[in-house]
């Protein structure tokens, strides 16, 4: 299956049948004016494992734009539902 190359807009469903996972970064940075400080920001969003095309676009920013340096990022991810996991049925049985 061929991966888009930009994440596509979408509800968190249609994302996870594509294949995206939810993504937690942990990001270390350090202070712009005090750099023996450092700083913690958390980011999270739906993403490719094992490239992680969206956070690399968002640390591609993060370095052009951004003063605060980054220290260390640590990065876990879960698939939460998986294609194989999800299927239509044609009813549905209701007990009362």
């Amino acid at each position: 299956m061929e991966r888009p190359r930009r994440r596509l807009s979408g509800n968190a469903l249609e994302l996870q049948l594509l294949g995206y996972r939810l993504a937690t970064a942990e990001i270390i940075y350090r202070m712009p004016d005090h750099r023996e400080i450092l700083q913690t920001y958390i980011w999270q969003d739906f993403d490719i494992a094992p490239q992680y095309p969206v956070l690399r676009r968002f640390l591609d920013f993060w370095h052009r734009n951004l003063d605060g340096p980054l220290h260390a990022i640590r990065v876990a991810s879960k698939g939460i539902v998986q294609p194989a996991e999800f299927r239509f049925v044609d009813g549905d049985l209701r007990l009362n």
